[in-house]
């Protein structure tokens, strides 16, 4: 009696599993035949996969922007120059080494303001038993060093053109210097104003109103633009007498 109890008791312990089992795997099959009686799309979507690449692709270009942006280089910068040219057609000419110059010029100022600011305190600080007239003699010497070397910077680059506007048929044109700040300053010039720079100083194209400007002819596109900036100098007329 014992025995038939318990064979009973397993046969229905089984049963019970088996109806769990088929209702557990026929659940997929019901959700898949819902979903797609509900129209909705059950294959895998590739949209993720495209945003993550396209993610990828923005990231790579912005840090290769910022990597060109901490470089020093040589003609306009690609895609921003560009797109001020798009937007001002009257630009003809930028200067190769524009941005190089005035990031020299700008840590030669910082260097200046530093070595004025701070070189008369650190060689009153840094050496106590030192004679006054000697401290102050290093002091003006270190100032006078910094501030040579500023003005000759300045001296040297001041004659370099960074950008220059230009309409066909005008008379006169419109350039970027750099200032003492290392800031651009618009001028305008005439081409009847343009000498020759008569001078040995070096890097100078022309002169107009008594200033001296330089354009590089090998980054100058325009040549009928070149030709009336680089004006010849007129031949002098010699004296039949002179060997006589």
């Amino acid at each position: 009696m014992a025995r038939t109890a318990l064979l009973h008791l397993l046969r229905s312990h089984s049963k019970s599993l088996a109806t769990s089992n088929f209702l557990a795997g026929s659940q997929p099959c019901r959700s898949g035949a819902w979903a797609r009686g509900r129209g909705l799309n059950t294959e895998p979507s590739f949209n993720s996969g495209v945003g993550i690449n396209a993610f990828q692709k923005r990231w790579a270009s912005q840090a290769a922007t910022r990597e060109d942006d901490g470089k020093i280089s040589i003609g306009p910068r690609r895609g921003v120059e560009t797109g001020k040219d798009e937007k001002d057609s009257g630009i003809v000419y930028y200067g190769p080494i524009s941005s190089t110059i005035k990031k020299v010029k700008l840590l030669s100022l910082s260097t200046c303001c530093l070595s004025v600011s701070l070189g008369p305190v650190i060689t009153f600080m840094t050496s106590p038993g030192m004679n006054v007239i000697l401290k102050g003699a290093v002091a003006s010497s270190v100032i006078f060093l910094s501030a040579s070397t500023t003005a000759a910077l300045h001296w040297f680059v001041t004659p370099y053109i960074h950008k220059l506007k230009w309409k066909p048929g005008s008379d006169s044109f419109e350039v970027e210097m750099l200032s003492w700040l290392a800031t651009y300053i618009p001028r305008t010039i005439k081409f009847a104003d343009i000498r020759p720079p008569e001078t040995q100083r070096p890097f100078v194209t022309f002169k107009a109103n008594g200033q001296f400007y330089f354009v590089d002819a090998d980054h100058c596109q325009n040549k009928a633009l070149l030709a009336k900036l680089t004006p010849q100098k007129a031949p002098t007329r010699e004296s039949a007498f002179k060997n006589l």
